[in-house]
């Protein structure tokens, strides 16, 4: 059989999921390359004695280097439970394999972000994936709309599937177990930029952190379509797992793509925007750690199932330069915006067409 023509595969897939040319990937499957992210052991930090000061330098160091370089960085001994996440990826496989009629009790709407979903956009380009969003608190806040000066605020809470039975207690573990350690890698992150290594905390008081399972099917037309098109994590640091399939590549400087390579009970970490890997500790760290750009490939053979944790401040932080990261040789780069607007801009963007380009970390750029 020969290969198949670009005309045949559009037959196979619905147009609203085929990228422009330029944005499709080159290939049918992930290839992983030699040249991958930077691998962290965090065990010093959980060892049942404290690191000596030497220690907890070296792993700042790397820590550092990684953020500065790559933006993205795999861990190792992160002290979650194996048991946690082979559960949460079993139970998210038992509910994305149910009928369709029985997701949609779940289904997420414009009001309350939380729940399943099929429909979403990246770059206003439907993504070839079906999620399921839910906070690991419970429920969170938002203001009612990014535009004006309106103080409405709005509660997004939790929907619950009947099935399957073990989902919510395995969100529910895995949720408090991979928070913990978002704060243990905000604190390292901290102490890199050589700031205390509690200093970002007051920020996630009341957050608006969320999880989601993640279910990318077999396409007919993997070279047409993305699971998550091209883009950045508007937070402050994301810890993702994934199965062994793979799928996520990572846009390197020299702007080749290459694939993260899944390594058993290891999380893969993306600092935000907002430090720069959620866009946050982008504009946080004044620049000095960027989010790099990452997008999700799918294969015409294999379902995959991956789990981010989005670790995101509260709705009412204004996210800004960090002061001490300032000075008259290192002017302020951003203007400094709110964080809950900012994310239902970003949110309602992800529901439908607003006829312009998402919201991005350029836009905030002081010229």
């Amino acid at each position: 059989m020969g290969v198949q023509s670009d005309s045949q595969a559009r037959l196979d897939i619905d147009p609203v999921f085929i990228l422009s040319p330029e944005h499709r990937p080159k290939a049918k499957y992930c290839e992983f390359t030699l040249d991958q992210i930077p691998l962290i052991d965090l065990s010093p930090i959980n060892s049942p004695t404290p690191p000596s000061p030497t220690t907890l330098d070296s792993l700042v160091t790397q820590i550092q280097a990684a953020c500065r370089d790559w933006g993205f960085f795999q861990v190792i001994n992160h002290g979650v439970s194996p048991q946690h996440l082979q559960t949460i990826l079993s139970e998210a496989a038992n509910f994305f394999s149910l009928p369709m009629q029985e997701k949609s009790k779940v289904r997420r709407d414009f009001d309350n972000p939380l729940g399943y979903y099929d429909t979403e956009l990246t770059k206003n380009v439907r993504d070839w994936k079906e999620v399921f969003d839910f906070t690991c608190r419970g429920e969170f806040r938002l203001p009612a709309s990014y535009e004006g000066e309106s103080d409405e605020i709005l509660t997004a809470t939790n929907q619950w599937p009947q099935n399957p039975p073990g989902l919510r207690e395995a969100c529910e573990k895995y949720a408090k177990a991979v928070e913990k350690l978002s704060f243990r890698l905000l604190e390292l992150i901290s102490l890199s930029l050589g700031l205390p290594a509690r200093y970002f905390h007051s920020k996630f008081e009341d957050p608006t952190s969320r999880l989601r399972l993640n279910h990318y099917s077999a396409c007919p037309a993997p070279e047409l379509a993305l699971g998550v098109g091209r883009h950045k994590d508007g937070g402050a640091v994301t810890v993702l797992a994934q199965d062994e399939v793979g799928g996520l590549q990572v846009r390197r400087k020299d702007g080749e793509w290459i694939g993260v390579k899944p390594i058993p009970n290891s999380f893969v970490i993306n600092v935000g925007d907002c430090m720069q890997g959620f866009f946050v500790m982008q504009v946080w760290s004044n620049d000095k750690y960027q989010s790099i750009e990452h997008r999700v490939v799918v294969n015409d053979k294999k379902e995959r199932f991956s789990v981010p944790f989005f670790l995101l401040p509260s709705h009412y932080v204004m996210v800004g330069p960090v002061p001490e990261l300032i000075s008259e040789e290192n002017p302020p780069r951003f203007k400094e915006f709110n964080w809950g607007k900012f994310f239902k801009r970003r949110r309602d963007s992800n529901f439908k067409n607003l006829g312009t380009e998402n919201l991005q970390i350029q836009h905030f750029h002081i010229s």
